[in-house]
């Protein structure tokens, strides 16, 4: 550590405070324009700015002179390397002008005692209200401490080239650091749990296409769909293709399985991870929305279909931390009205006796089971099954009830919500054209309803630009009889009109002070 470093890690910080875009593509930016860092530089900045977006309430609150004091980076890096790290004063002072020593002895002696909960949880108001109201007092405060800590490194066992003990005794044997906990997962049956992170990307296990970054939650889910050889399977909103890529080898290879996307550039990367894998099930498909027309002669034919819809991902705060400051109340009642749209759309494409499986990486009820149980009241060709009876026929031992319902405090995995619902009888075409309408309508009201607590949201505070979520995804050919291939079609998209909505902007200062 040095003072040079230090200093690169607060101008860093200073540009992630405006909350503007994703934490992890500003810090790859940092890093580009920066080859001169070495490995143990880069880890220190990036450890150190992680560090305090984990801990930012917190640590505003030990650095501010006075309530509303805006966030300093550099006093920010300084509190959380003494009051997070546990460093001294006297390990520090060599690398601190005297400036900084006066900061480092207010920032020791600054008083922590009776911190209000959400503080010492480190979430916004907003989200700290809607976790107490869902888990209670106790349980909020333990799920918000526990995304304080960083995630492990889980690793999926690609089936097709390897199996995990194999490879498991591959990693024991290269070990050289001592470690003695490289692991098998505990649910997951093709798990690898690393105690550290690593560069795993030029692993010659990783090249070979043997093993996948997937957390042990995500790989559950594949399990969850329960695909058999030889079954139509479609992935609705495939991304970079993680969940896809775990759902083709269970089906060994046979069958059909169509991974659908808006974005073609993150089924570009899907089809980079494709060629490792040795799949050859798999097409990738570019749709213009969840509600392109050539899906249309798609309806029924799943046997079935995943929607791993786009969400707040506020299960997953241990990797992303940013997600609590960027995300408000707003975002989550957009994501609602997109959340009921694509789960109604995807429901059309499941046979008789099929199954869609709706699934977030969330922990929000208004997210998960709001989502169920009111796709349930709309569809009542369709039943909900029991998760844990799902995953216990695969001699996976985890019941969290009729909806698979993962926290980090309790199964050390990202936050993850599952339900799967069975289509018990067919139902005509106009009769799904009249479900689209009334989800329509409640959509609009949702839409209206929303309206209000948004605006006056942004007049009490300072709103950072919130992720956009992903929307449904991909592109549909017709199913060939010959050879399976992976298929890319560029798909012009249609241009919408899209109506501008009257919202009132707030000048963002640099770094507000978060509330």
């Amino acid at each position: 550590m040095t003072p040079n470093l230090i200093r690169q890690a607060a101008v860093v910080l200073s540009n992630l405070l405006t909350f503007s875009s994703p934490a992890d593509a500003k810090l790859s930016e940092f890093f580009r324009n920066n080859r001169e860092l070495g490995t143990k530089e880069r880890a220190f900045v990036a450890e150190s700015v992680y560090g305090v977006l984990r801990r930012l309430r917190f640590l505003s609150t030990v650095t501010a002179n006075e309530e509303d004091d805006p966030d300093d980076a550099r006093k920010l890096i300084l509190a959380y390397l003494l009051r997070v790290q546990g460093m001294s004063i006297r390990e520090l002072e060599p690398m601190l002008n005297e400036q900084q020593k006066e900061w480092a002895h207010m920032i020791k002696a600054k008083s922590t005692e009776n911190l209000p909960l959400a503080v010492q949880a480190d979430v916004r108001d907003w989200l700290w209200d809607k976790l107490v109201a869902q888990y209670g007092e106790k349980e909020a405060l333990t799920i918000g401490r526990s995304m304080h800590e960083q995630a492990t490194l889980d690793l999926r066992v690609n089936t097709i080239k390897g199996n995990r003990d194999d490879v498991l005794a591959k990693f024991i044997a290269e070990n050289t650091s001592g470690e003695t906990n490289i692991t098998k997962t505990p649910y997951s049956p093709i798990g690898i749990r690393m105690p550290n992170r690593m560069n795993i990307g030029r692993h010659v296990l990783f090249t070979e296409g043997k093993i996948e970054v997937q957390d042990e939650g995500s790989q559950l889910l594949s399990y969850l769909v329960a695909p058999k050889r030889g079954m139509m399977v479609a992935d609705f909103c495939a991304g970079a293709g993680g969940k896809s890529l775990a759902i083709g080898a269970l089906m060994r290879n046979t069958g059909r399985l169509y991974a659908f996307d808006v974005s073609e550039k993150r089924l570009h990367n899907l089809g980079q991870r494709l060629k490792r894998s040795g799949l050859s099930n798999m097409h990738a498909q570019v749709i213009s929305s969840e509600t392109d027309p050539k899906l249309k002669r798609l309806n029924g034919k799943f046997d079935r279909v995943l929607v791993d819809a786009p969400c707040s991902g506020l299960g997953t705060l241990r990797r992303n931390p940013d997600l609590k400051w960027r995300q408000m109340p707003e975002d989550v009642a957009e994501l609602n009205v997109k959340q009921t749209n694509i789960l109604t759309r995807a429901a059309k494409l499941t046979k008789t006796g099929g199954r869609l499986i709706y699934a977030t990486c969330s922990l929000l009820k208004d997210e998960n089971e709001a989502i169920a149980e009111q796709f349930l009241a709309a569809h009542p060709d369709f039943k909900l099954l029991n998760a844990a009876e799902l995953l216990a026929q695969q001699h996976i031992e985890l019941d969290t009830g009729s909806y698979l319902k993962l926290l980090p405090h309790l199964h050390n995995t990202d936050g993850f919500f599952a339900a799967v619902f069975e289509k018990t009888q067919a139902v005509h075409e106009a009769d799904i054209d009249k479900a689209d309408v009334e989800v329509s309508v409640v959509t609009a009201q949702t839409e209206v309803a929303a309206s209000e607590p948004a605006v006056m949201a942004e007049a009490e505070e300072v709103k950072p630009k919130a992720a956009k979520p992903k929307t449904a995804k991909a592109k549909v050919a017709k199913p060939k009889a010959d050879k399976p291939t992976v298929e890319k079609t560029k798909v012009e998209k249609p241009k919408v009109e899209k109506p501008k909505a009257v919202k009132p902007k707030v000048e963002k200062p640099k770094a507000a002070k978060i509330k």
